[in-house]
């Protein structure tokens, strides 16, 4: 979570709010964990035999609610391709 922190921390450092900057932390955690599964050899070959995708959901304790937070799988792995691509 600290590197998370680290990686987003102006966009978090203008957020005053402290329940809102948590909401928002959490969500780029999802966000970045979402970008770790993409880098697996595993999951890089099911998408490409059987186009599998990676979804994004955080859960709202206080609502009840679950949020899709709409990770765009093919942004996300083109994003990484040039380091991780593992095929």
């Amino acid at each position: 979570i600290r590197d998370v922190y680290r990686l987003h921390k102006d966009e978090l450092n203008k957020i005053e709010d402290a329940d809102q900057k948590y909401k928002r932390l959490v969500e780029l955690n999802v966000h970045e964990q979402c970008i770790n599964v993409i880098k697996t050899a595993e999951v890089q070959k099911a998408y490409h035999n059987r186009e599998i995708t990676v979804h994004g959901w955080v859960f709202d304790i206080k609502s009840g609610k679950l949020i899709d937070l709409n990770f765009d799988f093919k942004k996300g792995l083109e994003s990484i391709e040039e380091i991780y691509r593992l095929n």
